[in-house]
């Protein structure tokens, strides 16, 4: 049975954390180009909020829809690296895993779309 007992606790944990969440964002900074494209996309959109006339909750919504794309990529990686660990041989599920993780981007991408047309529309 795991033993929860060496395990930081308090603001340790919160601060070990912080720096393993730093170490991810790094590595998939220098690592995957479409996260890289997705940040640049938050980076445009934030100031772009700004140009319209629309209330701060929207704002918030808009730069949410942009943060789940994000979100989301985060999520395919950790699927990819999950399925390359376990084997780098073609199996129809590990090309399945990758194919879905693929597809969640995407339907993310969609809800930014229809929430960006839905307010600004």
């Amino acid at each position: 049975m795991f033993n929860n007992e060496n395990k930081p606790k308090g603001l340790k944990r919160v601060y070990l954390a912080t720096l393993n969440s730093a170490r991810a964002f790094k590595w998939l900074i220098k690592n995957e180009a479409a996260f890289r494209q997705e940040l640049l996309l938050l980076v445009i959109a934030i100031p772009i909020t700004f140009l319209f006339e629309i209330t701060v909750n929207e704002q918030l919504i808009l730069i949410i829809a942009i943060l789940f794309i994000l979100f989301t990529e985060i999520l395919n990686t950790a699927i990819e690296a999950i399925v390359d660990r376990v084997g780098l041989e073609i199996h129809p599920l590990s090309g399945l895993a990758k194919d879905l993780g693929s597809a969640a981007v995407f339907i993310s991408l969609v809800i930014a779309v229809l929430t960006w047309l839905a307010i600004l529309w």
